[in-house]
């Protein structure tokens, strides 16, 4: 990626977080998880939109096939995961106990 690609990356995974935050603090008594779903689906469809293959002849950059989109879509969801702060939590069930 590119400098300006990070940047841009950066402030679009900043802003998301945020519209989640304001979202909660809007509606305290709203179900997180719901909230974070719907954050979820819509970045998925707006990621889908935009891994289309171009027209008329795709490039050969291009995810061509709708299993190659959603395999890329799977392995940058589990990349962001494991480099979350948040990836592991204290109540997980595997987190070992002295």
């Amino acid at each position: 990626m590119a400098s300006n690609d990070d940047m841009l990356f950066d402030d679009a995974a900043d802003a998301v977080v945020d519209l989640g935050n304001r979202l909660s603090a809007e509606s305290p008594d709203a179900d997180p998880w719901a909230l974070a779903d719907g954050l979820i689906a819509g970045a998925v469809h707006f990621w889908l939109y935009a891994h289309q293959p171009e027209a008329p002849v795709p490039s050969e950059d291009d995810l061509t096939t709708a299993r190659e989109r959603i395999e890329e879509l799977v392995d940058q969801v589990m990349q962001s995961a494991e480099e979350s702060e948040y990836l592991h939590s204290p109540q997980d069930s595997d987190v070992g106990r002295a």
